[in-house]
C-alpha cells in the first residue's frame, strides 16, 4: 500500500475529527455530562508536524507525545500558541530535564523515583508541574504504573514533593476480549478517582481521569473519563520510519 500524501491525510483527519467529536459528545450525554466536560487529547506519536498543525488549525486544543526525542524534534515547529502539550508515554528519569519547561502535564507518573526527579527539575527551573498518577489497573508486569492496592499511599507520598501538583489519574487497561471485562477495569478506575476526590489531601485535586483510546474511548467516557487519548482513529494507522 502506498503511503498517503499530506493532502490526503489532511482530508482524512478532517473527516475523522468530525466523527470522533460527535462520538465523544454522544458518549458524554449518555453518561449524564456535557460534551465540553471531556477533553480530547490527540496522541501524536509518529504523526508529522504539518499534519499536527493542520489538526490544531481545525480546533484540536490538546496533544500528547510518547517519546521524548520525537517530541523534542517536533517542538519548535508546533503551533504551541493554540495547543496544550502534554507527555503521555513511559518516562525515564534522565529525560525529565528535557520536558519540565515544555509540557503542562506529565501523565505517566508511576514511581516515587520519577516523581522525585520531576520535583528536582521543577525546583531547578523554578516552576510547577501538573502530574497524573498512572495506575496499573490490570496489575500487568509488562506495564508501568502504581499497583491499585498502594495507590493512596503513593499519592500521599508524592503530594509532598515541591513543584508537583497531583491533578488526577491515568490508566491503560489490559486488552480485553469482551466489553464487560473492559468496563470492569474502567469502573474500577472511576471508583479510585471518586474515592480519592472525596478525601482532603493538600496538593491533590482529582481534576482529570485520563483513560480510553481509539478502540475504547466511548466505554471510558461511560465510566467517568474526563480525558480520552486518541491517535490512530484521528490520524490513521501509524507510519513508522
Amino acid at each position: 500500500m502506498m503511503e498517503k500524501s499530506l493532502n490526503e491525510r489532511y482530508a482524512m483527519f478532517d473527516e475523522n475529527y468530525k466523527v470522533i467529536v460527535e462520538k465523544i459528545a454522544y458518549a458524554a450525554l449518555r453518561s449524564g455530562r456535557e460534551p465540553k466536560e471531556i477533553t480530547l487529547l490527540a496522541a501524536t506519536k509518529t504523526v508529522p508536524v504539518p499534519l499536527i498543525n493542520h489538526a490544531i488549525s481545525r480546533g484540536l486544543t490538546c496533544l500528547g507525545e510518547n517519546k521524548v526525542q520525537e517530541f523534542l524534534n517536533k517542538y519548535d515547529q508546533l503551533d504551541r500558541d493554540h495547543c496544550d502539550l502534554q507527555f503521555i508515554g513511559r518516562l525515564q528519569t534522565n529525560k525529565v530535564k528535557y520536558l519540565v519547561d515544555k509540557v503542562s502535564c506529565i501523565q505517566s507518573v508511576g514511581s516515587v523515583k520519577l516523581a522525585a526527579e520531576i520535583s528536582r527539575q521543577c525546583e531547578k527551573n523554578s516552576r510547577n508541574m501538573d502530574v497524573l498518577v498512572e495506575v496499573n489497573i490490570g496489575r500487568e508486569l509488562s506495564k508501568g504504573g502504581v499497583d491499585p492496592d498502594g495507590l493512596l499511599e503513593f499519592i500521599d507520598e508524592i503530594r509532598q514533593l515541591p513543584g508537583l501538583r497531583v491533578k488526577g489519574l491515568m490508566a491503560i487497561p489490559p486488552i480485553c476480549s469482551d466489553s464487560k471485562e473492559l468496563l470492569r477495569y474502567f469502573s474500577g478506575m472511576e471508583q479510585y478517582y471518586v474515592d480519592i476526590a472525596g478525601k482532603t489531601m493538600d496538593n491533590v485535586s482529582m481534576a482529570c481521569l485520563s483513560m480510553g483510546m481509539s478502540s475504547d474511548f466511548s466505554e471510558a467516557i461511560q465510566c467517568g473519563a474526563t480525558m480520552v487519548r486518541i491517535g490512530s482513529s484521528l490520524f490513521g494507522e501509524r507510519v513508522y520510519q
